[in-house]
């Protein structure tokens, strides 16, 4: 079981890059997610899931995130030209791309609640609908059970501080991803559809399914495997020279109740390199 990827998104729903070794903290890798951009109409932090445009975009820093939790960072749009985080155009130049007004946003504290609060929804929402809208759910299959997500996320987009998903680190298993493959019917699981910050190599089918609730460690950190992965529509879209594929989901559906990969903890942090061994403890 061993770690062969490290990966690091310097703006969420972003492509980002690979990293030889990296310091997990309690709030994971250093610079993940460490911007966002805010939907101006509905004032409140969107990914890819709203404005799938993002995930053609690709970010990196300028320097290495040190004491600030938020670097400079320079974005490639989809037409490949190039934008800085101090552009004084930079919010105009994303919201032309994505053809939506929206804002480059950095880390916020954990004290600014507003800023990460859900916007609230209309009062003839469609609660089922969208959530099988969210997590590409057709009428006759199990919306996913999000009852171990953080009780902040039926507050806030993301936990307050941070601009993850859920959880500080997605950890994925090259097992689950080539049974994946094998199994579905054309669709391509490519890895950049799923975002993972670490890719264990290891054989079989899903054998991370079995190592929720434990505590593995790799490297000098240790972590909690926390819960599996609920997957949502943005693995569908289509991208670079990724087309949009909504087999994706009906596959992982099928065969894996819509998951793939789990959300872990940093419960010791610790130094992981490429090539460290994940260990059961």
């Amino acid at each position: 079981m061993q770690l062969i990827d490290i990966y690091r998104y310097p703006v969420k729903s972003m492509g980002g890059h690979t990293l030889q070794q990296a310091e997990l903290g309690e709030w994971g890798i250093p610079g993940d997610r460490a911007w966002t951009v805010k939907d101006e109409e509905r004032n409140s932090i969107k990914s890819g899931k709203r404005f799938p445009q993002l995930m053609a975009m690709h970010a990196k820093f300028e320097s290495e995130p040190g004491e600030e939790s938020s670097p400079l960072v320079t974005i490639t749009l989809p037409d490949d030209q190039q934008v800085r985080s101090d552009q004084p155009d930079i919010n105009q130049r994303l919201s032309q791309a994505i053809g939506k007004p929206v804002s480059l946003w950095p880390l916020l504290p954990k004290a600014e609640l507003e800023h990460y609060r859900k916007a609230p929804a209309p009062p003839d929402a469609d609660i089922e609908a969208s959530m099988r809208t969210l997590f590409a759910r057709t009428p006759d299959e199990t919306l996913p059970d999000l009852s171990g997500f953080p009780a902040a996320l039926f507050e806030y987009e993301s936990p307050p501080g941070t601009y993850f998903d859920a959880f500080p680190i997605l950890l994925m298993t090259t097992g689950s991803m080539n049974s994946m493959q094998k199994q579905s019917e054309g669709a391509d699981y490519d890895v950049r559809r799923f975002r993972p910050n670490l890719v264990i190599d290891i054989d079989g089918d899903f054998p991370e399914n079995e190592w929720v609730g434990k505590q593995m460690k790799l490297g000098t950190a240790i972590l909690s495997i926390e819960m599996a992965c609920p997957r949502c529509v943005m693995t569908t879209h289509g991208f670079r020279d990724l087309a949009k594929d909504p087999r994706v989901m009906r596959e992982l559906v099928k065969h894996n109740n819509g998951n793939l990969g789990v959300y872990c903890n940093v419960v010791q942090p610790g130094k992981v390199s490429i090539g460290d061994t994940l260990e059961t403890i």
